[in-house]
C-alpha cells in the first residue's frame, strides 16, 4: 500500500558537484526536495521505491550506482559501475542526503504507454505493507522562449494542471502523445505514481521554471 510519495525534478544541475559556481541558483528547489524526501522516512515505510524516465526500462537493486560523466562532471553516486540512467542517479543522491535508501529502483521508458505506467504502480505499491514512492519527473521543456524546446503555449498549461492535480494528492489524465511534443521528461513515471494510488494528502512545495523547464516539487502523505 502507498503510503507516501515525493515527486521532485532530476536536472544534473540539482547537484551541487556539478553545478558549480551556479549551485547556489537552485538552492531553494534542493531545499524543496530535502522536505519532501524526508516525508518518505517520516512515513514509516516497509519500502522506498525510485521511479524515474529513460530510454529503455530497467529494474535495479539497492545498491545500483550512476554516474553524471555524460553531463560534464564525473560525479560518482554509489560504488560499483554506474548502471542508472541520470533521473535514478539524481533520486539516488536524493534520498542519501535525507539518510534514506531505497530498496530498488526502477527506469520507465519515456515513451511508455500509460496502462503499462499504471501497471507497473499497481505492482509497486502492493510489495511491501506500506511503501513510499520518490518520483523523478520533470515538466515541460517549453514554457519560454529560451527553453530547450522552445515556447509552446500549450506548455504553461499542462505544466499547472500537473501541480494543480499533485496538491491534490492526483495525477491528471496526461496524453503520451502531447507530454512528447511539450517535452514532458516526467510523464511516463508521474503515471506510476497514477497507478500506485492511495488515499494520501498532497501538498506542492516548489514550482518554477529557471532554466526554462517547469521543476515542481510535491509531497503525499497520510
Amino acid at each position: 500500500m502507498l503510503v507516501a510519495a515525493a515527486v521532485c525534478p532530476h536536472p544534473p544541475l540539482l547537484i551541487p558537484e556539478l553545478a558549480g559556481a551556479a549551485a547556489p541558483e537552485l538552492d531553494g528547489l534542493r531545499a524543496a526536495c530535502a522536505a519532501a524526501v524526508r516525508a518518505l522516512g517520516e512515513g514509516g515505510p516497509d519500502a522506498i521505491v525510485v521511479v524515474g524516465g529513460a530510454d529503455r526500462a530497467g529494474t535495479y537493486g539497492a545498491d545500483a550506482a550512476g554516474s553524471l560523466a555524460p553531463w560534464g562532471v564525473d560525479v560518482r553516486i554509489g560504488d560499483g559501475d554506474p548502471v542508472l540512467p541520470l533521473s535514478l542517479s539524481v533520486g539516488r543522491r536524493l534520498l542519501e542526503w535525507g539518510g534514506l535508501t531505497a530498496s530498488g529502483f526502477h527506469a520507465v521508458p519515456f515513451d511508455a504507454p500509460a496502462e503499462r505506467c499504471a501497471a507497473l504502480g499497481v505492482r509497486l505499491a502492493g510489495d511491501a505493507e506500506r511503501v513510499a514512492l520518490l518520483v523523478m519527473a520533470d515538466g515541460s521543456a517549453c514554457l519560454t522562449e529560451k527553453s530547450p524546446g522552445y515556447l509552446d503555449p500549450r506548455a504553461a498549461p499542462y505544466n499547472a494542471a500537473i501541480v494543480g492535480a499533485l496538491a491534490r494528492a492526483e495525477v491528471p489524465d496526461l496524453d503520451p502523445r502531447l507530454a512528447a511534443e511539450l517535452w514532458v521528461a516526467g510523464r511516463a513515471a508521474l503515471q506510476v505514481l497514477a497507478g500506485a494510488g492511495g488515499a494520501l494528502s498532497g501538498e506542492v512545495l516548489y514550482d518554477d521554471a529557471p532554466y526554462g523547464v517547469g521543476y515542481f516539487v510535491a509531497r503525499w502523505t497520510e
